[in-house]
């Protein structure tokens, strides 16, 4: 349930590396991840500062920033819920290698950031980082949630108990299951294990739950509002969010395009990396002709 938007490019910073290659920051259990795609990206993933209101210091931010930066304006990719940079595995080479400039950023809270100084995690804290690094408009599967519901007046101790319950691996394996259309052969594991590699992190609980009872994300009264010309990308067999959410983000959408791919479950840019990319490159070339302002994406 990602977003893809221009924005201004940040300043990286050294980190070391494990002996197999990969950032020391990131949880030891990447050694174990089988996906050679995934393995190439998370020898990427950098920490860079993002100076933020509500923290004395700069959040250091993990992300994979692009090899080649150009003087155009580059894209960024925003994963889905409760992920990481490491969504893009498949997709964020294919557009690389067709010249496209892109930062993948782990939302505040998610992903491998340092958060060891605790800040909170809430909707307000993820917008007004997201702002920091650039000024983005924020489309998602799950515009039309309202927000977390009753979450928000759960005792803690109970929001935690959740909270274990989410990272836990028979949830994540049933979760990775409904996902997916159709997983690699002997990849069903190492991509259970892949999307809650960010969970292992000492401070995931914490922040997960200052998401849960801080509300959660609720903009069903904003989408009419948004002008800009979008895409919306979207799997036919999505049993997560309905893709009749699709037709209704594009009704409501003025100018927006809608690409629904086939046979293709809830995270279509892992599933079928060069469809959604051959979308991308197509609606880029458009933009570029009709020199509008700005351009969202919006997949699920």
């Amino acid at each position: 349930m990602p977003l893809f938007l221009a924005t201004s490019g940040l300043s990286p910073a050294r980190v070391r590396v494990s002996e197999g290659g990969f950032p020391s920051f990131l949880p030891k259990e990447v050694e174990e991840i089988r996906d050679p795609r995934a393995r190439e990206l998370a020898k990427r993933i950098e920490r860079v500062p993002v100076k933020i209101n509500f923290s004395k210091n700069p959040i250091m931010t993990s992300c994979v920033r692009p090899l080649r930066q150009q003087s155009m304006e580059p894209l960024v990719f925003l994963h889905g819920f409760d992920s990481s940079c490491l969504e893009w595995r498949y997709m964020y080479p294919l557009l690389e290698d067709a010249g496209v400039e892109a930062w993948a950023v782990d939302i505040l809270g998610w992903g491998f950031s340092d958060l060891e100084t605790l800040p909170p995690c809430d909707v307000a804290a993820k917008r007004e980082h997201l702002y920091k690094i650039s000024k983005l408009i924020f489309i998602n599967a799950s515009v039309y949630a309202e927000g977390t519901g009753n979450m928000t007046k759960l005792p803690k101790f109970v929001a935690y108990a959740g909270a274990f319950v989410l990272k836990s691996l028979p949830l994540r394996l049933y979760a990775i299951g409904l996902a997916f259309n159709k997983i690699p052969e002997g990849l069903y594991l190492d991509w259970t294990n892949l999307g809650r590699l960010h969970c292992r992190l000492p401070w995931w609980e914490d922040a997960t739950v200052s998401f849960m009872i801080g509300g959660g994300y609720n903009v069903i009264n904003q989408i009419k509002q948004i002008k800009h010309k979008s895409l919306i990308i979207w799997g036919e067999d999505d049993r997560i969010i309905s893709n009749k959410l699709a037709l209704r983000l594009h009704d409501d959408i003025p100018d927006s395009v809608l690409h629904q791919i086939p046979q293709c479950g809830h995270i279509p840019h892992v599933e079928k990396p060069e469809l959604v990319a051959e979308s991308i490159l197509e609606f880029l070339g458009q933009h570029d002709k009709s020199k509008n302002d700005s351009v969202g994406f919006s997949a699920a």
